[in-house]
């Protein structure tokens, strides 16, 4: 049994590979740059039992999806979840947007989740789960969000539509949305300000607290589960009711 998640070594990511690790499972782990990290976070995964493989190469490119499918080839596995995870922060208002450096940021943080789904199709089988990790960002706008906004717009829809192709083989897709997090890609788009954006959004949370990794990984057990085999194309969020009014 094993999982692959893009951008597994931080964040999100991580706490979701540790999620559904453990002595049975083997954890696909990608990254693109920080190698201390991405060791750090395979000690941590493995200290679950879990066999952990840790996979350098660029999410936001075909190539870079055809590697990681490669790799989970070489091992031998077959993967039961697949987590598009992945995040291009690249921070600019929309009207000084570099042309080139958006386009790029878009397709990591969205359409390259197509890239994934096709490199990796022969690597799941019936009852297999694809996640995509999106956003409100991807709804209402947010100063500085362009490039992980639109990007996690476009792959919303694309779920859909690759929802309806996948039916037919068991295999699901859903997008989870968590709260905000303090992660690195936070920091990089909201500077100083990002522990004050955490802190803000758990105090105003009508549930009366920020989002915790159980919270989505918990969601994310129960999707991938047979109990979740009729649920398929859907956005849901995990944020105690904190889109639900202005």
């Amino acid at each position: 049994m094993a999982i692959l998640v893009t951008g597994g070594t931080k964040g999100i990511g991580l706490e979701i590979g540790k999620a559904f690790s453990g002595p049975d499972r083997t954890v696909f782990l990608n990254y693109h740059g920080d190698q201390a990290a991405a060791e750090a976070a395979q000690a941590e995964v493995a200290a679950t039992g879990a066999r952990v493989v840790l996979i350098k190469a660029d999410a936001g490119t075909p190539e870079g999806c055809a590697a990681m499918a490669e790799a989970v080839r070489a091992a031998g596995a077959r993967l039961e979840q697949v987590v598009h995870c992945a995040v291009d922060a690249y921070a600019s208002p929309v009207l000084n947007a570099d042309p080139a450096r958006f386009t790029r940021a878009i397709i990591t943080n969205g359409p390259s989740l197509l890239f994934l789904v096709q490199a990796t199709l022969d690597l799941m089988d019936r009852g297999s789960t694809v996640f995509f990790l999106t956003s409100r960002g991807g709804r209402i706008v947010v100063e500085n969000y362009a490039a992980i906004g639109v990007g996690k717009a476009l792959s919303e829809s694309l779920v859909r539509y690759l929802a309806v192709e996948l039916a037919p083989r068991g295999i699901r897709i859903n997008c989870v949305a968590p709260s905000i997090v303090e992660t690195d890609a936070v920091r990089q788009l909201f500077g100083a300000k990002a522990g004050d954006l955490v802190a803000h959004s758990a105090q105003s949370n009508p549930s009366g607290r920020g989002v915790q990794a159980e919270d989505y990984t918990n969601l994310m057990k129960f999707l991938a589960s047979p109990e979740a085999e009729f649920i398929t194309g859907q956005v849901v969020y995990v944020n105690g009711g904190a889109n639900l009014s202005a």
